[in-house]
């Protein structure tokens, strides 16, 4: 009989422990739900202020100390973000470069895409200096196009993207310019023909066409000068840039110029003459 109570007793304890253990779980995750969303609160209410270091280390914590918690893979991305505010780019590209590894099927990916690309775009800097973060953002931009062409950022980065390039194409442009200028002729017309190749949609591509033409007649090849010519007064008739080459030209090239047109556009007219 004494034996008997003792099991039953014992039962008892390990149905009570039981119960108390089931009781401090559903405790502790309501606890813990509860604080993810209060740090979360905190990070979107720091990121509001204008706080962006702090709303980076709460975002960072609901991650850290709530990994399983509803709102870790959002805070993944606000945490990019809230570093792309704040202009901490490498910081943000970091995080970001995370959130794409660990979610790739998430359904905001194309924006942390997007987010990544203008960490670059914004540290584009003048013509004059180093270009990496322009080819940067270039790629990013590209990456984000190709991958999310429906995307509801596609057309900003497709805008950028044509900024981009023409910043690029100025580089190439700054460059020859200067190789021009100190005689360097050859390698002008390396780059000069690099922007009118590679960057064929750009602002930059009249002034490269002229230059072209400048660096050819220096070195007395008036056939090709001339072949340039007629490309430029072809594509760009009423630019500045074709007004300045007409007026660099001989008087036997142009008369050759004007005769390439005539024939270039009753060719044209012809072509597009109905039957």
């Amino acid at each position: 009989m004494i034996k008997q109570f003792a099991i039953l007793t014992m039962a008892l304890f390990v149905l009570t422990l039981g119960a108390c253990s089931s009781d401090d779980k559903a405790k502790t995750g309501a606890e813990t739900n509860e604080t993810a969303v209060e740090l979360y609160n905190n990070g979107l209410k720091a990121m509001k202020d204008g706080n962006y270091r702090l709303a980076i280390t709460s975002f960072e914590d609901v991650e850290r100390k709530y990994p399983y918690s509803e709102y870790a893979t959002d805070a993944q991305l606000l945490a990019g973000k809230a570093a792309f505010e704040g202009d901490f780019f490498d910081d943000a590209i970091i995080a970001l470069d995370r959130f794409i590894e660990l979610h790739p099927g998430n359904e905001q990916i194309d924006y942390a895409y997007y987010l990544q690309a203008l960490c670059y775009y914004e540290q584009i800097s003048d013509v004059r200096r180093d270009q990496k973060a322009t080819n940067e953002a270039l790629n990013a931009l590209d990456t984000l196009i190709k991958r999310f062409p429906n995307s509801q950022y596609s057309r900003d980065a497709q805008l950028k993207r044509d900024l981009t390039l023409d910043h690029l194409a100025g580089k190439e442009m700054e460059i020859g310019r200067y190789y021009l200028t100190r005689g360097h002729v050859s390698a002008s017309i390396t780059r000069f023909l690099n922007v009118v190749r590679s960057y064929q949609t750009t602002t930059h591509v009249p002034e490269a066409l002229h230059r072209l033409i400048e660096a050819y007649l220096s070195l007395g090849i008036e056939d090709e000068a001339l072949r340039v010519a007629s490309i430029l007064a072809h594509n760009y008739p009423g630019s500045p840039w074709y007004e300045q080459t007409y007026k660099l030209l001989n008087p036997e090239l142009r008369d050759e110029l004007n005769r390439q047109r005539s024939w270039l556009d009753r060719t044209v007219e012809s072509l597009l003459a109905p039957e």
